[in-house]
């Protein structure tokens, strides 16, 4: 059982970039993968999250408007786009997978069940 984040790197201000998760070893299909991010020196935060089965989505509101989170069920893959990139998005941003999540708890890391590696993002010019 693995999820794998990658697409992250270096970008300017106002740009863009697209993270994937991918998963092996185990179907997404009735899970929902969030999203997650830490800077230096601060906490883990809760940037998304998708329900596999549905396509239901939460956002934070730091990233609303600006971030897209898609599923591919085929691919077993969930991909974030971010767009309109700023410093403070600035993190390692990690994808993890949940057997349940709501509105109210799906931006707690305590409810996910596997996380991937992270993958650094520096929004900088």
């Amino acid at each position: 059982v693995q999820l794998q984040a990658f697409g992250g790197g270096l970008v300017q201000p106002g740009g863009s970039l697209r993270l994937s998760c991918k998963a092996s070893g185990f179907t997404l299909d009735w899970y929902a993968i969030g999203w997650f991010r830490q800077a230096p020196g601060k906490q883990r935060e809760g940037v998304s999250c998708i329900s596999m089965s549905d396509g239901t989505t939460y956002y934070a509101n730091s990233v609303e408007g600006r971030f897209t989170i898609a599923r591919d069920v085929a691919k077993n893959t969930v991909y974030l786009q971010m767009n309109s990139l700023k410093p403070e998005d600035t993190a390692v941003y990690y994808c993890a997978a949940a057997r349940d999540v709501s509105g109210s708890s799906w931006f707690l890391g305590w409810e996910y069940d596997y996380w991937g590696q992270g993958t650094q993002v520096t929004v900088s010019s």
